[in-house]
């Protein structure tokens, strides 16, 4: 059994939240030039260049990449033959809390959806566990801003629906997002489950790296389809038109029910954080 103290746990939540926000993982830089390569149009290359020059910025200054520091999202797989000194919970929301505020973040957390006071410190964080086999700690920091989340949808479709209903679903959710999100967008697809479930695999979704695809050949291939028709809409470049509406389309699926069907579409723009660290 080994041992991971709490404080060692809000150490690394803390360096998280502020990385991940002032560093894009270099496979999302990477795809943002590709689709700079091949855009042909004079406004969307100009976006495309000022969205790499804003990346370069943060890089070298250690600033934000984006001003919505989101709200964080913490996914942390827990190996069973780990015992933790300390609750884990408080330690991450302690990360947060100092990661936030060490890093002259935003703070986007209300303490009620109605009555909007603001926490002051971005916590409480989303928290995602799961017990997992070995003795390692595995943290991982998304945070996620809510112009791109509010554009996400889910669906509980009929088996009868089948794929043409799944396909027609996400390019409807991407079309009526349109501009909203600050394309280019990645989006992340969720199918199965249940209502729950396909949410969560959506959110999933977006922490492959986008050079990544679905290790089955079947959503593989769709993958490739849904971006080339997300594209093919010509919302563009912060929705002023284009070929670059989407840098990927990832898809995380799940069993489900004989009578479900659900689907799940996480949106997020093309300032797709998220940094890890093993314990």
């Amino acid at each position: 059994m080994r041992e991971i103290t709490a404080a060692l746990i809000t150490e690394t939540v803390k360096k998280l939240c502020i990385d991940a926000n002032c560093h894009l993982t270099e496979d999302v830089k990477q795809c943002i030039r590709d689709c700079r390569a091949v855009e042909n149009g004079t406004v969307a290359k100009e976006i495309l260049d000022r969205i790499i020059e804003n990346c370069e910025i943060a890089d070298e200054n250690d600033l934000p990449v984006c001003q919505d520091t989101g709200v964080a999202c913490v996914f942390v797989k827990v190996g069973q033959d780990v015992h933790i000194t300390g609750n884990l919970y408080d330690a991450i929301h302690e990360g947060v809390r100092q990661g936030y505020r060490e890093g002259y973040l935003r703070k986007s957390v209300v303490r009620d959806p109605l009555d909007r006071v603001n926490t002051g410190d971005n916590t409480p964080a989303m928290i995602y566990c799961d017990i997992v086999p070995g003795d390692t700690l595995e943290i991982t920091v998304a945070p996620k801003g809510f112009g791109s989340e509010n554009m996400s949808k889910i669906a509980m479709l009929s088996p009868s629906d089948g794929i043409d209903g799944v396909k027609r679903f996400i390019l409807d959710a991407v079309e009526a997002a349109g501009p909203n999100p600050c394309p280019p967008i990645v989006v992340g697809v969720g199918i199965g489950g249940t209502f729950d479930k396909a949410a969560y695999l959506a959110k999933c979704a977006l922490l492959r790296p986008l050079d990544q695809r679905n290790e089955n050949p079947f959503y593989s291939a769709l993958e490739q389809e849904l971006l080339e028709k997300i594209n093919a809409l010509g919302i563009g470049p912060q929705g002023f038109g284009g070929r670059t509406t989407a840098l990927a389309v990832n898809i995380e699926t799940f069993p489900t029910h004989i009578a479900g069907l659900p689907v799940a579409v996480n949106i997020n723009c093309h300032v797709t954080r998220h940094k890890t660290e093993v314990l």
